[in-house]
């Protein structure tokens, strides 16, 4: 089994005496009760990591020593997913199983038939759920890098991540070309764009065509839109090579 992966802050992953505190050491020492000898991974989120071992436990935190060090290119290409807002807890379902196969960036999306609505009131919290859902899943699944979840997206940003990247799909059930069957460039961000439980309005249909996102069909099942983007990504992922 792999080592427990936590994150540190940058500048204490450059000694060989590492002292892991605050809610990390606390997790590390009170919840999964690390003990001297055993083996554990700091990261910075961005690439870099220092397996270590661990010399002595106290409560709230842990004192490790470094044995290697080692730099996780960033992915490429990276799998962008433009995420409608979900209803109730199924966005953080979403982000949670996105970041665990290894979607790089998450970006919520007010779209037009969204059940659920960010209000300015409760945007910060709100995305704050997702931010800590990702970093949390990110750690469990071992990830050298954090997926990047952005600011709440229009679809006016939307149509402008879709116009610069190299391939750009939008899940729709009444497509022909299967997902499955479409070219996929060897770099670059190849973007997914999910919908909403009430569906993509033709207005939207037709901004991100004209922006160069190509109508897609993921298969034969119509899926939340908490699941189709760990769906899609899975596909792209295995088309790329980076599973």
């Amino acid at each position: 089994m792999s080592p427990p992966l936590f994150l540190s802050d940058p500048s204490r992953l450059e000694s060989d005496r590492i002292v892991l505190d605050g809610p990390e050491g606390r997790h590390a020492a009170a919840v999964r009760r690390l003990r001297p000898g055993e083996r554990v991974d700091l990261g910075d989120g961005e690439g870099r990591l220092v397996e270590c071992v661990v010399t002595s436990a106290e409560r709230d935190r842990l004192h490790l020593e470094a044995r290697a060090r080692r730099h996780v290119p960033r992915p490429d290409p990276r799998i962008v997913v433009i995420q409608a807002l979900p209803k109730g807890d199924r966005g953080e379902l979403a982000v949670e199983t996105m970041t665990e196969v290894g979607v790089d960036v998450i970006v919520p999306w007010a779209a037009a038939r969204c059940v659920t609505q960010w209000r300015p009131e409760r945007r910060a919290k709100a995305l704050a759920r997702w931010r800590g859902t990702a970093r949390e899943a990110a750690k469990q699944a071992r990830r050298a890098w954090l997926p990047e979840v952005t600011d709440l997206a229009t679809t006016a940003d939307a149509v402008s991540r879709i116009a610069d990247a190299p391939l750009a799909v939008v899940l729709h059930e009444e497509a022909e070309r299967p997902l499955s069957g479409l070219p996929v460039p060897d770099s670059g961000d190849l973007v997914v764009v999910v919908g909403p439980e009430g569906g993509l309005t033709d207005e939207e249909v037709a901004a991100f065509a004209a922006a160069g996102g190509v109508p897609t069909l993921l298969g034969p099942t119509v899926l939340r839109t908490s699941t189709a983007g760990v769906a899609a990504a899975s596909v792209l992922l295995s088309r790329t090579g980076r599973w």
